[in-house]
This record gives structure tokens, sequence and C-alpha cells, in this order.
């Protein structure tokens, strides 16, 4: 009777290593809201490195510069600025500390005196971007402790920092955007800055979610595979 069963038995037992093997395995969607530099500069290198080796994983971004309700929007999480997260939320560092760029195209230099002060950008053609809710984007700068900001205006408003930066490029106006988004135009010349005194750098991209919220092993992996580890400088002593 032993020897008739134990295949079976065997059998049986590989069935169930599979079914734990599948249960273990991370699996299901994970919906995110992101602004538009965040998804690629932070949520996309990432991403592109961890699905190919989970399959079963698939991931949402949502692009959107309001304040999302994640709860309500039936998001996993956000990406935000750290100073932008609420402090009821579970707040995790995907990136370095950003720095904002005024810039604008050696065309549109040509024809107008660069500003020295943020105060003088009212006088300038600036590139809006417009936010749900709260309308025109004020632009922010400090310097010496002294916080300001400038409402612009000029002949172009959009909702996406993409055609902001395109316009920008085409000589339309000064753009308002993250240094990293601008950094490559600026070393090949398509864009010059002004005003780089005046934009210190600030905390961050941070991951947010709800502290009540029960991880997936698919959203937990996520978050470890987004996680800011800042780099090393070797030779160097930790304190």
């Amino acid at each position: 009777m032993l020897q008739t069963v134990r295949p079976r038995l065997e059998e049986i037992n590989a069935e169930l290593a599979a079914l734990r093997g599948m249960r273990d395995k991370p699996a299901g969607t994970v919906r995110l809201t992101s602004t538009e530099n965040a998804a690629e500069a932070v949520l996309w290198p990432a991403i592109a490195r961890l699905l190919p080796d989970y399959p079963d994983i698939k991931v949402e971004i949502v692009i959107d510069y309001g304040l999302t309700d994640i709860v309500a929007e039936r998001y996993d999480a956000g990406v935000r600025f750290g100073e932008q997260v609420a402090k009821d939320m579970i707040a995790v560092r995907v990136g370095p500390d950003i720095r904002m760029a005024v810039v604008g195209a050696p065309a549109y230099f040509a024809r107008r005196v660069a500003p020295r002060t943020p105060q003088e950008l009212t006088a300038h053609d600036c590139i809006n971007l417009r936010l749900p809710v709260h309308g025109l984007y004020a632009w922010e700068f400090e310097r010496n402790g002294r916080s300001l900001r400038v409402r612009v205006d000029g002949q172009l408003v959009f909702s996406t920092t993409a055609l902001i930066l395109e316009s920008a490029v085409a000589g339309f106006g000064l753009a308002y955007l993250p240094e990293q988004q601008v950094q490559r135009l600026l070393d090949s010349g398509a864009l010059v800055r002004t005003l780089a005194s005046w934009c210190p750098p600030f905390t961050g991209y941070h991951l947010y979610y709800p502290s009540r919220r029960q991880p997936t092993p698919a959203f937990a992996l996520l978050v470890e595979a987004l996680r800011y580890r800042p780099r090393r400088h070797p030779g160097r002593s930790p304190g």
C-alpha cells in the first residue's frame, strides 16, 4: 500500500509547495499618483529594474500636480516633495535634495536682460504651470532666510512640465523647473540659468501612504526598490 500511495503523496507535497510559492510570490497592481518629474526621475528607473524579475506585479502611475487624497482616490501611495506630505502619513524618502531652476533659452536672453531679483520676473514672459484646484503656481524663492512667492505672467500656461520645458527651449519665456529636469539642457547650452542664488536645495521626493494601510508583498517590494540610499564616498569616514 505504501509503495502505491507514496508517488501520490509526493505529488501532493509538490503541489502544496507550488501553492505556497504562489502565495509568497509578490503579485497584484500598485497604483501611484506622482508629478511628472518624480515619475521620470525616481519612479520609472526603479520600476524598470524591478518589474522584469516580478512579472505578476503591475504598476499604474497617474500624473497629477494636485495634493491628491490617496485614500479617497484609492491609490496605494503618492510621490511628492517631503514638505508637501501630510503629517499623518508614512513618508519614505525616494530621492535626494532638489533645487529649482529659473531657465530660458539663449534666444530669449538675447532680447531680454536677465532678472537680478525674483521681483523682476513680473516684467518677464514666464511660462506658467496650472495646478488642479489651486490655479496658477506661484514661483517660490529663498535667500538668507527670506522667502518670496512670485506670481508671474506670460503668453503660455500648461498643466504639464514637458510642454513648459519645450516652449522654454523654443524661446517663448522663462521656466521654473526642477534642476535635474533641465540639467542636460543647461550643460548643452540649450538653456541658460538665472537667479540661482535664490534657489537653495530643499527636501526631495517622498513616497507617502496611510499609516493604517497593511502593505501587500508587491507594495512592500516596490517601497524597498524606491527607498533612497545616499551614495557613500570612498575613503571618507562616516563621521
